[in-house]
């Protein structure tokens, strides 16, 4: 799961030739995900993160796959990433594990 509002992340570098109003897109991100096959998980997840529990110990417990390791899943660049994944992951904006944005209703892929 992403985070959850509906502004683009990017980089703090001003584009060339705007009066430094604007950013650049981003072309990666660092990204953290909970997979989770079964939607009541999913749901459970959201309900903890909103009720304050961080990210990382969310992922630990309740992902399915290899990034239990807090959901981490590094640095990816566009096209690297599942459709719908990367469509929120972009849509979002910038967050920390600490203070997470991510998406509700969870995002559905192939994976879970």
């Amino acid at each position: 799961m992403a985070p959850s509002s509906k502004q683009t992340g990017g980089s703090k570098k001003k584009d060339a030739g705007s009066e430094g109003t604007k950013l650049k897109p981003a072309n990666s991100l660092k990204v953290r995900h909970i997979l989770c096959s079964k939607q009541s998980t999913a749901l459970e997840a959201i309900a903890r993160l909103k009720a304050g529990v961080g990210f990382d110990k969310v992922a630990a417990e309740l992902s399915e796959d290899k990034a239990r390791n807090g959901g981490s899943l590094g640095w990816m660049t566009r096209g690297s990433m599942v459709g719908p994944f990367q469509e929120a992951a972009f849509l979002l904006t910038p967050s920390t594990v600490a203070s997470p944005t991510y998406t509700d209703p969870p995002v559905k892929t192939n994976f879970g």
